[in-house]
Order: C-alpha cells, then sequence, then structure tokens
C-alpha cells in the first residue's frame, strides 16, 4: 500500500515556476513507477510526465515538454515536477501517482495507475 500526498501548488503569474512534490509512505517506493496528472474543471485527467523507477527514463506530454522536469529523491520517498515558463493553461489540479511496473519502464495510462494523492490545485494567471 502507498499514500501519496501532494504540495507546492498555488498562484503564480504567467511565465512564473513552480515545483510541486508528492511524498510517499511505504518502504517499497523506489520500486514505483510515478507519474503526474493534471485535470482542469469539466476536463478529463490528463497525463503530464512520468518516471520510471530506478529513474533511467523519462516522459512528458508534448504540451509541457522543455518546460517541466520529473523528479525522484528515493531516499526522502518523493517525486518533484519542476514546472518553468507556466502558461494560463497549465491551471488545473495536478495528481501525483504510483504505479507498479517493470523497471525501467514510464507509465501514461491513468488506468495503470494503482495510487493517487489527493491533489493540488495550481492557478497560473495572464
Amino acid at each position: 500500500q502507498v499514500q501519496l500526498v501532494e504540495s507546492g501548488g498555488g498562484l503564480v503569474q504567467a511565465g512564473g515556476s513552480l515545483r510541486l512534490s508528492c511524498v510517499a509512505s511505504g518502504r517499497t517506493f523506489g520500486s514505483y513507477a510515478m507519474g503526474w496528472f493534471r485535470q482542469a474543471p469539466g476536463k478529463e485527467r490528463d497525463f503530464v510526465a512520468a518516471l520510471s523507477w530506478g529513474a533511467v527514463r523519462t516522459y512528458y506530454a508534448d504540451s509541457v515538454k522543455c518546460r517541466f522536469t520529473i523528479s525522484r529523491d528515493n531516499g526522502k520517498n518523493t517525486v518533484y515536477l519542476q514546472m518553468n515558463s507556466l502558461k494560463p493553461e497549465d491551471t488545473a489540479v495536478y495528481y501525483c501517482a504510483a504505479a507498479g511496473s517493470p523497471f525501467g519502464v514510464v507509465v501514461v495510462s491513468t488506468r495503470d495507475y494503482n495510487y493517487w494523492g489527493q491533489g493540488t490545485q495550481v492557478t497560473v494567471s495572464s
């Protein structure tokens, strides 16, 4: 069982930066693939970024590529999402998720994630 708690959301002006954190409980955090998703009002939950366990592979949605960076610190049971050059269209509730998967495999579908956090709101003003 893994419990996930996100933090770091807030209000920022367009062009600004935020770093989201997701702290996981459980001794086996290091063996889970991790991902970030977001959901805007009235829309589906969309994939943002994924990181394999072992941190050997990452994958990003085209809309955030070169602006967002996903990383993990297994010693702190934490996964991060560094968000730069934020745009109003990045406004959403951001969720982190954990998935059991083979070493080096990134997971991009919501259906393949086993555990979810409660979400943190990110609002980007124009």
